[in-house]
């Protein structure tokens, strides 16, 4: 909530209401769409002043669930295992003085607060202290402090990675403060960042959305008051900017949620509803490339009343609206630009006006369903839709083996390793993070399949996905060639053509798959023709070859070269006859063997300089012709 806009008002109820159908659009004294009131205590019941923020814990050992409703004087802890009967356990008090602003999140059973209260730094309560409260309510003490900064107005944790982020601190311009809370007693200082602006609220997340080049990041969202911020906070000594965004009619930019699959960021304006005379706005934002956000559509309420605090589960997002209460809105068409509200529960029973009063926030996250709202002047409610689902999917896998690309990468989606998942409703949703594969990911892999309904009830399964490479490598052999005699010798020796760069493979994971020569490398050649060959083989044993045809000479003498450099043979191809003609001296022999050696055509005792010979009875191929046993020449029959 934006400071200086929240006016106190007076507790109006201070007894406990038990479970209130709704029924004709009423639950007792509320307005209402669907929600049942399962029970409230005042803001006199809970010795306050004010109502602010809200969170939840469910007790992993016993399965309860407890409400915690930030207070003007501190933070309550409410027994709500029978939401019909709920327990004021006790309160923390502030830690120094009190104030309108409270924000408490919760990670490894412990609870985090901030306030904006001059240097009231971050309280850590042991929730687990819960359990054990006799003669209730009692006053709590903390189990740990952390004071790198004094006032902050809220507080946001990645449950993931162990660390909370406090903003609207004095430290780093008002951006997010981080702080490692791994050890929940002993906070330790992590460092910040000043971002582009004072950050009011934000969300932070291990990324698994759609754009692949940041799944598995820390990113931060934050709501600056007049944009919205994409940060990637991965390595907390360098933060890195994204992008940013901002609207139309921006009044104060203050809090915002992404869907389930971290597609759509929703956005709350505390103020455009003052500013611009319009109904209640959420701002739709298409966060499908983090680099390159999008406004995709805005959404507008039934009535004036301000919005303030917004969380998704499954496909509804609760909305706390002010003066409007608590406002379910179905998004499961939101990829079509539609969402529509299906629920209500109005806390502010008298009008809908557009005012900074009324419900400030939601806490749908129980797996009963129970829904916590804090009300500015009401204090605790308990709400439930009349009709829920509180029963999980049932999430079932199957393994698959996926093969990689000619860039060495794989994606598989949700629906290649679903085996049927199934839930009550008929409906179920699939999600998985480690979507992409590369050659690093050879072999078998673990992936996780999250399964949810409507109501945002989940459940999990683990498939293999087992990795391949079976993609052969490309080779590339040099055109067939000829080679003299190695200098003073009657051989050839046979060079390491992949090492002298002449053959070459590449490979879509093997940055330099091995090339085996045949014959191998050093081996002696005499005259003759040889087909050299090389095996291409990858790190998967994939394998590829090439060859080509090289023709072994002996180094001609000085005479041997003049006869050779005035030799003519023409046509080549040739498919009728064949002309030799010599410039230098007379032709006295001819021999013409094919690529296997043997001899088609000989003549001896020649005395000419011209010779024709006719080709039309030979196969099509490669011949070599040998004149005056001195100099031969490759010729070609079509």
């Amino acid at each position: 909530m934006k400071k200086l806009l929240l006016p106190i008002l007076l507790a109006c109820f201070s007894i406990s209401v038990a479970q209130t159908p709704c029924v004709g659009g009423m639950a007792g004294p509320y307005p209402c769409d669907g929600y049942t009131l399962q029970s409230e205590l005042s803001l006199n019941q809970l010795n306050a002043g004010g109502g602010n923020d809200s969170w939840g814990w469910t007790d992993p050992t016993t399965g309860k669930e407890y409400a915690l409703i930030g207070l003007n004087n501190g933070t309550a802890f409410i027994d709500i295992s029978n939401p019909t009967n709920p327990v004021f356990l006790g309160k923390l008090p502030t830690q120094t003085s009190n104030s309108s602003w409270r924000d408490v999140k919760t990670y490894n059973n412990h609870a985090f607060i901030v306030s904006e209260a001059n240097g009231h730094g971050m309280q850590v309560f042991d929730l687990t202290r819960l359990r054990n409260v006799n003669n209730p309510p009692v006053t709590f003490t903390n189990d740990g402090f952390y004071n790198g900064f004094g006032s902050a107005h809220n507080i946001v944790i990645n449950e993931d990675t162990g660390y909370a982020y406090a903003v609207g601190t004095g430290t780093f311009n008002g951006g997010p403060h981080f702080i490692n809370i791994q050890n929940p007693t002993s906070p330790v200082a992590a460092g910040g960042y000043s971002m582009d602006d004072y950050s009011h609220d934000a969300q932070v997340v291990t990324y698994c959305g759609p754009d692949d080049d940041y799944v598995g990041k820390e990113i931060l969202i934050g709501s600056n008051e007049n944009e919205v911020v994409l940060v990637d906070i991965t390595n907390k000594s360098n933060p890195v900017s994204i992008s940013t965004i901002s609207y139309s009619n921006v009044g104060y930019t203050h809090q915002g949620w992404f869907t389930e699959d971290q597609r759509y960021f929703l956005l709350g304006d505390e103020t455009d509803e003052f500013g611009s005379g319009f109904n209640s706005r959420t701002i739709v934002f298409d966060f499908n490339d983090l680099d390159n956000p999008q406004l995709d559509f805005e959404y507008f309420g039934p009535s004036p009343a301000s919005d303030h605090n917004g969380y998704v589960k499954g496909t509804k997002f609760y909305l706390a609206n002010y003066r409007a209460g608590l406002r379910v809105i179905d998004v499961s068409d939101i990829a079509n630009g539609n969402i529509v509200e299906e629920g209500s529960f109005d806390t502010y029973p008298s009008n809908n006006n557009a005012s900074t009063t009324g419900l400030w926030n939601v806490y749908p996250y129980f797996e009963s369903g129970n829904i916590v709202l804090s009300d500015i002047s009401r204090g605790f409610i308990l709400v439930k839709a009349s009709t829920s689902d509180t029963t999980a999917p049932n999430a079932n896998c199957s393994d698959i083996t996926v093969s990689l690309d000619e860039n060495g990468n794989a994606t598989i989606t949700a629906d290649q390793i679903d085996n049927g998942s199934s839930d009550n409703s008929g409906t179920v949703f699939l999600q998985i993070c480690n979507d992409t594969f590369s050659c690093a990911d050879i072999g078998t892999n673990s992936v996780e399949l999250e399964v949810y309904d409507d109501f945002g009830n989940r459940d999990f399964c683990t498939a293999t996905v087992t990795v391949v490479d079976d993609m052969d490598p490309e080779i590339s052999c040099p055109n067939d060639q000829s080679a003299g005699y190695d200098s003073g010798e009657s051989f050839y020796t046979l060079p390491d053509y992949a090492d002298d760069g002449d053959v070459s493979a590449t490979d879509n994971c093997s940055t330099s798959p091995n090339i085996t020569q045949d014959p191998a490398p050093g081996t002696e050649l005499t005259e003759g023709t040889y087909t050299i060959s090389f095996e291409a083989t990858d790190s998967s044993g994939n394998t590829v070859d090439c060859s080509f045809e090289l023709t072994v000479m002996p180094i001609l003498s000085v005479s041997e070269a003049d006869f050779a450099e005035g030799l003519i043979i023409y046509p080549n191809p040739a498919s009728e006859v064949l002309q030799i003609k010599s410039s230098t001296e007379a032709i006295h022999s001819i021999s013409i063997t094919d690529i296997l050696g043997k001899t088609i055509y000989s003549e001896a005792n020649i005395d000419t300089q011209l010779k024709s010979i006719d080709v039309s009875g030979f196969s099509e191929g490669l011949y070599f012709v040998t004149l005056n046993n001195q100099v031969t020449k490759k010729i070609i029959k079509r």
